[in-house]
């Protein structure tokens, strides 16, 4: 029976670390119980690569703990830590990843995979919502910053 009730506190848990997440704040913990299931967690040790650029991506990741150093060959284009999600384009998108993704400390990784989540999506479609609404700002503010630098 205590089995039973660890693996509820980890959904619960899971359910908190996806509310966190800006993807999914607007979005009911009714509906993240559906998407909580999904997450895979992984551990990756100091420097492992998550995956190199031009792979093909079918999964984003979300770090629960640790940091992710994003970059192109040897330029460093972001460092991400707890709480923050890399590779979500790759859910919508399965494309060719534009850079790589290396661990810059031991990390503990949920990955979230395509094929699961798209059949989510079609019962509940309020997790696109929120996907959208994400890359749409992201794109506007991409916008924002090529109007400022070509003035």
């Amino acid at each position: 029976m205590q089995h039973q009730s660890s693996d509820r506190l980890l959904l619960i848990e899971k359910v908190l670390i996806l509310k966190s997440l800006s993807i999914f704040s607007e979005t009911p913990e009714n509906i993240l119980a559906d998407l909580a299931p999904l997450m895979q967690e992984e551990e990756y040790e100091q420097d492992s690569l998550v995956f190199p650029e031009g792979e093909i991506g079918d999964c984003m990741y979300i770090i629960h703990q640790g940091k992710v150093r994003i970059h192109k060959n040897n330029t460093i284009l972001a460092v991400l830590g707890e709480k923050e999600v890399f590779g979500e384009l790759s859910l919508l998108d399965a494309e060719t990843r534009s850079a790589s993704a290396t661990c810059a400390t031991d990390c503990t990784l949920f990955r979230i995979d395509q094929e699961p989540f798209y059949e989510l999506i079609d019962s509940r479609p309020e997790i696109a919502r929120g996907f959208i609404k994400i890359l749409c700002q992201r794109l506007r503010a991409q916008n924002e910053k090529s109007v400022q630098s070509n003035n």
